[in-house]
């Protein structure tokens, strides 16, 4: 029996809308949980078999990495030496986890492999490697060993690493007499335990710490891997390199640390008023200029104790204050703003210098956070733009803390307003950089966490013309039992919400399915007037730790309609506001992509639909509702649910294929998993296995033999089970029956 449709998806009456919009603020967006029955949802049981799968994406991998050449940037991409381009789809492996043994190794490479994955960044990993070591810039070789290893299968299935290895270095005994201040180091011990005794913050002022930093990486760089027998600094599978995790000058996690370290504190305020010495001559035209009321009683140019404080929060309460007041930024702010840029650049030109004149060629990273709003975000992203790549970090969803467990829940859907959540990060691309997304989730017990891959890797990866994304992390060579990851909380990349995405969304990115938007905003920066304290357009970063969202004159829904960018200009050129009138169809709540091939509409909670040659499907909620996409026609049953089809060849469309993946999540539970009515908050945790929510959808296909619909197990192995078409050649499928998230359509079978 054919299904029909409740509504259409290409318009609704605007008087109905309206209201549905007023409840929708009137309730902050939040979705409501759905009911907690799960009788009909059925266990993920992936059995870790791909031999034959329809999934496996090995041979789809360009291997071995590296034997392109080393990566280059060519103004806003990533090219191999021979001029070949690539995207970067990829994971991050963290901590100890980096030095698995060789049989773990080997499964993981491969698990990556057939899931599409081409890269992995390693983070936080010099942590295990220097702990045990005299001085904190020599490696523990037995580790480092598995590491090589690790590296060496990667590289054998086309899988490219990037190392982000330096994240609140600790120094070791060893270090003491060639520091400023060990003992400043070993006080520090007020903050997140990991931050603890370590260099960070302190690091973008303190040369002595900078070497550390220096000669670790330079010593790292100069290993020989044995078992590819290259050594790192040539090794053209070496990605990239990233001098520093999630710290800049600005950042107010630095506060904290020179509490504790009056030595290094003593080193900054010197600096900054030498700094201060030479731009007015003496105090008395210090003081004149800043007035004394912004001068601290004990402060003196001749003491040498002025203090920069770099804080973005108290940047951006300030500047803030100058835009509402129409007034020019104080001086006593726009210098301490210029001077903490000042040493950052300073600090990136040191390290990077050393990189290059060593003889590394490959790409660098600064560092991946933002610094506020307004005058230190823009030159704290000067800072990174001056050396190398863009890189953003961001996280969505979540509840209490990092580990899974009974509390709030953060339950709103980003697909209820485009360009929010994690996409919404796209606002810190620059038009003539490359743009990574080095690390990202969509944290449990968020219950549409699946809706975050999608959202990544066609808009962000696809229209916004991102080029890598590491999402954090993963942590098993395997599909996990349980929603969260043994040992690592909420942040799971191999949940069954998750990774069971990546063989259609990796074929969509390297197949380039999805095109890339025209620039529809170009935000211009010309440094000489943001050294005066002018942006020239308003927006801003709101903030809870790892979460940001991003808004301003720019509405983050044009990250919806076309590419957004930032310009660092030669010449002073007005920001304009972006034409969004031919794509924004406010009456009816839809953004369709300047490509045509995308189409956003949040007239409820909201769901988006994608039509490209290659990849067709809807995500979010999206029920009750006939999406017209071409040759084909999908609807589902589910209030929400992602509906994903992909051709299997790397040179196909849907309409040549002979084989079609289809890709079918909801929402999916621990056993035992509860929340409150309005999912708002989470209850018990629950156990393995996890539970699916089943999707029901239907599917016509026109212009096209009729195929033959095969149900696949959860490791995307046919079954035996096939669905016949009904009467009309449609089909109509029942989750709950095939108890399965996977699907082929076989065409020209005979």
């Amino acid at each position: 029996m054919h299904y029909e449709p409740t509504s259409c998806s290409t318009g609704c009456n605007a008087a109905l809308t309206g209201i549905c919009l007023l409840l929708a603020c009137c309730l902050n967006l939040q979705a409501q949980g759905l009911p907690e029955d799960t009788g009909n949802w059925f266990p993920f049981q992936a059995d870790g078999d791909y031999s034959g799968s329809i999934l496996d994406m090995s041979h789809w991998l360009d291997a071995p990495a590296g034997h392109r050449g080393i990566l280059q940037m060519n103004g806003d991409r990533f090219v191999f030496e021979d001029g070949t381009p690539v995207k970067f789809w990829g994971v991050n492996i963290a901590d100890r986890r980096s030095f698995p043994d060789e049989e773990k190794a080997d499964n993981w490479a491969e698990y990556l492999a057939v899931h599409g994955v081409n890269a992995v960044r390693f983070h936080k990993f010099t942590w295990a490697l220097t702990e045990t070591e005299e001085t904190s810039t020599e490696v523990n070789d037995e580790l480092f060993d598995r590491l090589d290893y690790f590296k060496s299968v990667l590289r054998e299935k086309g899988i490219y690493y990037a190392w982000s290895h330096i994240f609140a270095h600790r120094p070791r005994p060893g270090d003491r007499g060639r520091l400023y201040s060990y003992e400043d180091i070993e006080n520090i011990d007020s903050r997140a335990g990991f931050l603890n005794h370590s260099t960070y913050g302190l690091v973008n002022f303190a040369t002595d710490l900078q070497d550390l930093h220096t000669e670790l990486t330079l010593n790292m760089l100069n290993r020989v891997n044995p078992y590819t027998g290259i050594r790192y600094m040539d090794d053209p599978a070496l990605a990239y390199v990233e001098l520093q995790n999630e710290d800049n000058m600005f950042f107010a996690a630095m506060e904290g640390a020179l509490r504790e370290a009056p030595n290094y504190r003593a080193l900054l305020n010197r600096k900054f008023s030498e700094w201060l010495l030479d731009k007015y001559g003496s105090h008395e035209a210090f003081e004149q200029a800043w007035g004394p009321e912004n001068i601290e009683d004990e402060e003196h140019l001749d003491r040498k104790n002025i203090y920069p404080r770099p804080n973005h929060g108290w940047f951006t309460h300030e500047y803030r204050q100058a835009e509402e007041q129409n007034s020019p930024v104080p001086p006593h702010v726009l210098d301490r703003a210029l001077f903490l840029y000042d040493i950052q650049i300073d600090f990136y030109e040191r390290f990077v210098d050393a990189l290059r004149e060593a003889g590394y060629r490959g790409p660098i990273v600064t560092s991946c956070w933002q610094a506020g709003e307004g005058l230190t975000h823009y030159l704290n992203l000067h800072a990174d733009y001056k050396f190398g790549f863009i890189d953003r970090h961001n996280y969505f969803g979540g509840g209490t803390g990092h580990g899974l467990q009974p509390g709030d829940v953060n339950n709103e859907p980003m697909v209820s307003r485009p360009g929010s959540g994690l996409l919404s990060t796209g606002m810190q691309a620059v038009s003539d950089r490359p743009f990574a997304f080095s690390e990202w989730m969509s944290n449990l017990p968020n219950q549409w966490i699946a809706e975050a891959p999608p959202i990544i890797a066609i808009y962000g990866m696809g229209l916004q013309g991102w080029d890598k994304s590491y999402v954090y992390a993963s942590n098993w060579p395997n599909i996990t039992e349980t929603l969260q990851a043994p040992g690592h909380g909420v942040y799971n990349a191999d949940s069954p919400l998750h990774m069971t995405t990546y063989p259609t969304l990796a074929r969509m990115i390297y197949r380039g399915d999805i095109e890339e938007g025209e620039i529809i905003s170009s935000r211009n920066i010309y440094l000489p007037k943001l050294m005066e304290g002018e942006v020239g357009f308003s927006e801003t970063v709101k903030q809870d730790h790892d979460i940001k969202l991003f808004d301003g004159d720019i509405p983050q829904e044009a990250l919806a309609a076309g590419r957004v960018v930032v310009s660092f200009t030669d010449e002073p050129i007005e920001t304009e506001k972006p034409v969004l009138d031919p794509y924004w169809d406010r009456g009816n709540n839809i953004i369709r992509s300047n490509t045509g091939q995308l189409e956003w509409n949040y007239a409820g909670k909201g769901f988006f639909t994608v039509n490209s040659g290659g990849t067709k499907g809807v995500v979010g909620f999206a029920g009750g509702i006939e999406h017209d996409l071409g040759s084909i026609q999908i609807s589902t049953d589910n209030e929400f649910a992602v509906i994903l089809m992909t051709a299997i060849e790397k040179n196909e469309s849907i309409e040549q294929a002979e084989r079609v993946l289809i890709t079918t999540i909801a929402r999916g539970k621990n056993s035992g998993m509860k929340y409150n009515e309005d999912g708002s908050e989470l209850l018990e945790v629950g156990e393995a296995p996890v539970l699916m929510e089943p999707v029901t959808f239907n599917l016509a296909i026109t212009n096209r033999n009729r195929p033959i619909l095969h149900v696949l197990d959860h490791s995307g192995n046919r079954t035996g089970q096939t669905i016949p078409p009904d009467e009309n050649g449609a089909y109509r499928i029942y989750g709950s029956e095939t108890t399965t998230i996977y699907y082929e359509l076989e065409f020209n079978s005979e």
